[in-house]
């Protein structure tokens, strides 16, 4: 499986101003795959240390961080002698042992000459909630479920997705069907690696979907393991109503939606525990569309997504001739679906953070915004080729934006105040 971090990770190797590696991501991304991997394809030796039920490599760290004694530890625990110039030290469900997260200041500061990699499914929790992070001493790196280029390799569509990023629309467009048919079925399995495996195996739908449903218990079996009684009601019940908010035609959070009368403040914790934990991505609304767009966000209006589109159609039921063939119950969802790919492609694939622009009044509410340069870039999100523009051309007629994108599936086409760009091709935006 072709991971597009796996270059970042040989820049990072092949750095002469290397400090030890955080990799940041929710469960079942790939994390442990993605370090070992690298480790195996361009080091000699690896020196796997997980966290996970090891009290004994805990306790090492709690002495002292003394690079020397902690090193002779590692050897002991992997049967090997750990040397700076052709090992890979991996340290894998770091959020059990805070004092070793710690640790890499001292690697930094003390033993630059190291190779280490370090990543844990809930260390974001773990950071919010107390962890001292060694700022300035360590590099971070997020990993998200696969994109659609990602997907495309994957699947052995080489061609398709090594011509997306040549942005020759003359040859993209010539493909438009195949990229199409790839999309559904990306829309259907996501971008989570277990799921995608699942279905290489004889284009296995099922199998696709049967994993997603378990990597779903998992993540619901994560809130009872690590949250109170108390605050694991909420996180589910926010959890479980995002397809229904996102489904809205408004798809700004509504708290009373998830329960009758309730405020924000009730359901705050839950939601950056499950933000921290890499499950939901928070798209803040702007309250002017104007660069730097961060200093326009209000914290108080957001839309929720969830990590992967696979999941997101897991949890709302959605069956397979929902999105492969269309039918009514997709038709109503698509606009959600569509969001929640656009969304994931922009924060995997491309260089922008995505925002989104409304007021209480207008009537031209922006899907999502991204700055480009000194320019605020409204992006209007179609699920079909047979669209219509009319929030974008008002956004357009009222700010006058130097560039406007409309995502559709429709080829690319260039007008005066628009361009439009295939829903496949988020990536070149």
């Amino acid at each position: 499986m072709q991971r597009f971090a796996m270059d970042k990770l040989v820049e990072w190797k092949n750095s002469t101003k290397r400090k030890p590696l955080v990799i940041m991501g929710a469960r079942q991304v790939g994390k442990t795959w993605l370090m070992q991997e690298f480790g195996k394809q361009y080091y000699e030796k690896v020196a796997y240390i997980s966290f996970y039920n090891n009290n004994s490599m805990a306790r090492v760290f709690e002495q002292d961080y003394d690079i020397n004694r902690i090193i002779s530890a590692i050897n002991i625990e992997v049967g090997f002698t750990v040397s700076a110039d052709d090992t890979l030290i991996i340290f894998d469900e770091i959020q059990n042992a805070p004092k070793a997260f710690e640790s890499l200041k001292y690697f930094y500061e003390n033993a630059p000459e190291y190779h280490v990699i370090v990543a844990g499914s809930l260390l974001g929790v773990a950071l919010h909630e107390g962890i001292s992070y060694p700022v300035g001493k360590v590099t971070t790196l997020n990993l998200y479920p696969l994109n659609f280029r990602e997907f495309l390799y994957a699947v052995g569509e080489n061609g398709l997705a090594d011509a997306l990023k040549t942005k020759d629309y003359s040859l993209i467009d010539s493909f438009s069907e195949k990229y199409i048919y790839h999309l559904k079925n990306y829309m259907y399995v996501g971008g989570m690696p277990e799921a995608v495996n699942a279905f290489l195996n004889n284009s296995d739908y099922y199998a696709a979907r049967e994993i997603q449903k378990e990597i779903i218990l998992q993540y619901k079996g994560d809130f009872g393991k690590h949250i109170s009684s108390n605050e694991v009601v909420r996180v589910n019940m926010v959890w479980d109503g995002i397809p229904m908010q996102l489904a809205k035609e408004n798809k700004k959070f509504f708290f009373g939606q998830i329960k009758k009368g309730s405020r924000s403040s009730e359901f705050e914790k839950a939601i950056q525990w499950l933000v921290d934990s890499g499950l939901v991505y928070r798209v803040h609304k702007v309250n002017e569309p104007h660069v730097p767009l961060s200093a326009y966000k209000e914290l108080s209006f957001f839309k929720l997504f969830f990590v992967d589109i696979g999941l997101l159609g897991a949890m709302s039921e959605l069956d397979l001739h929902s999105i492969i063939e269309g039918n009514n119950l997709f038709v109503e969802f698509k606009g959600a679906l569509t969001e929640q790919y656009v969304l994931q492609q922009i924060i995997s694939d491309t260089e922008y953070s995505p925002y989104y622009y409304g007021t209480e009044s207008a009537t031209f509410e922006q899907d999502f915004l991204i700055q480009k340069g000194m320019d605020a870039v409204p992006i209007e999100v179609k699920a079909e080729t047979n669209i219509r523009s009319q929030s974008l051309k008002a956004y357009y007629e009222k700010f006058h934006p130097s560039t406007s994108i409309r995502l559709s599936l429709l080829n690319y086409k260039e007008q005066d105040w628009m361009v439009n760009i295939p829903l496949y091709a988020v990536c070149n935006m």
